[in-house]
């Protein structure tokens, strides 16, 4: 009879997800949840009033770029061209990655609502469409320094 540890697992395995440790919370985790933040940023930021309809009372845009900012800050942080370097040294490395990342993000997003038309579906797939190819550059490019390296994940 299986464990409730390995059913757990098992569970996790066929919906894709990995378990619940630290590592895969801050490594695995907080990424995942930084590329939904980030996601929703592209739509916060292309369709402004969009996003007020749906929370009207606050904006959410801080908690977005924060949420991001940390999720692609620890995804640099673990990934292999940046092991052999101090912890003082990964931290600069990874913040300055996810800050230039998410703030460029945002200044390439603020340029083309400028540039599309005032549409809320259209301007919600150019957010949202960029920043899944932003996010997919991005993942290729560090694959590609990572591979340079000869420590792997």
């Amino acid at each position: 009879m299986a464990s409730a540890a390995e059913a757990r697992a098992s569970l996790c395995g066929k919906l894709g997800l990995k378990p619940l440790t630290g590592q895969n919370i801050l490594f695995y985790y907080a990424p995942v949840q930084g590329v939904l933040s980030y996601t929703a940023l592209s739509v916060n930021v292309m369709n402004p009033t969009l996003v007020l309809r749906i929370f009207p009372k606050r904006d959410i845009t801080n908690v977005l770029l924060f949420n991001t900012l940390v999720g692609s800050g620890l995804y640099l942080y673990n990934r292999p061209h940046l092991s052999s370097l101090s912890t003082k040294e990964r931290l600069l490395y990874s913040s300055f990655g996810a800050v230039t990342f998410s703030l460029g993000s945002v200044l390439i997003w603020a340029i083309v609502r400028s540039l599309v038309p005032q549409n809320v579906v259209l301007c919600s797939v150019c957010g949202v469409g960029s920043g899944l190819a932003m996010i997919k550059i991005a993942r290729s490019y560090t694959e590609h320094v990572d591979s340079l390296t000869s420590k792997k994940v």
